[in-house]
């Protein structure tokens, strides 16, 4: 398996360093790191790190599809820069992959906090995944190339790629899988929103895209 990783990033100083170690702890073909304008040093750290730059236009779908683009893999995993894998997780994907029906998937989380609201987070998250098939960037979304490519890739829009690409792969009945990874996770957002009022913000942002509100127009009320 050829293992390409790509990770978005927008003022990640404080994270990207750590996030480039792990992620060449899985032994990828390449780091790609898809810059979207940072101005706090991310891209010096990260090529300090040992990852390949691109810069990108801003927001996550064109970054994502960026780094793809000048990725050499057979297997992309793309992962959030506040995000990252145990070495085992890369014999997880191999183990899965070798089924040819399941054309990719994502990990269980483990949000870096001891508090028991952040396990029924975790549970949630993993049950929308096997009940819906719809798992979201902050659990490592990973894709055989060949149908990322033939989905078109992500959208090119600001926010909630990771929710339409999914979308994209349910309505071609591809098959995903749920690995136990964990995949770790920065409980920043929650630390600085509320539990509450992230979660709630969140479900807002999916009932504003079934109501067909655009992902950059809801991207404004994100910000």
């Amino acid at each position: 398996m050829r293992l390409s990783i790509v990770i978005p990033t927008l003022n990640e100083s404080a994270r990207i360093e750590r996030s480039i170690l792990h992620a060449l702890d899985l032994r990828p073909t390449e780091v790609i790191v898809a810059d979207g304008g940072s101005s706090d040093g991310t891209t010096e750290l990260a090529r300090a790190a040992g990852a390949v730059v691109i810069n990108s236009e801003r927001g996550r779908g064109h970054q994502l599809n960026a780094g793809a683009r000048d990725s050499q893999g057979d297997v992309l995993l793309f992962l959030h820069a506040d995000c990252w894998l145990e070495p085992d997780a890369r014999s997880q994907i191999e183990a899965t992959l070798h089924d040819q029906r399941v054309v990719g998937g994502a990990f269980r989380q483990q949000i870096d906090d001891d508090r028991t609201v952040f396990r029924w987070l975790e549970w949630g998250n993993a049950a929308r995944v096997r009940w819906r098939n719809l798992p979201y960037g902050d659990q490592g979304i990973f894709l055989r190339r060949k149908t990322f490519e033939l989905l078109g890739g992500f959208e090119s829009v600001r926010l909630m790629e990771d929710v339409l690409l999914m979308q994209k792969l349910r309505r071609n009945q591809h098959r995903i899988e749920l690995l136990p990874g964990p995949i770790h996770v920065d409980p920043r957002r929650w630390l600085a929103n509320g539990v509450v009022r992230q979660t709630l913000k969140n479900w807002t942002l999916l009932a504003g895209l079934r109501l067909g509100i655009t992902p950059n127009r809801l991207a404004q009320f994100y910000e």
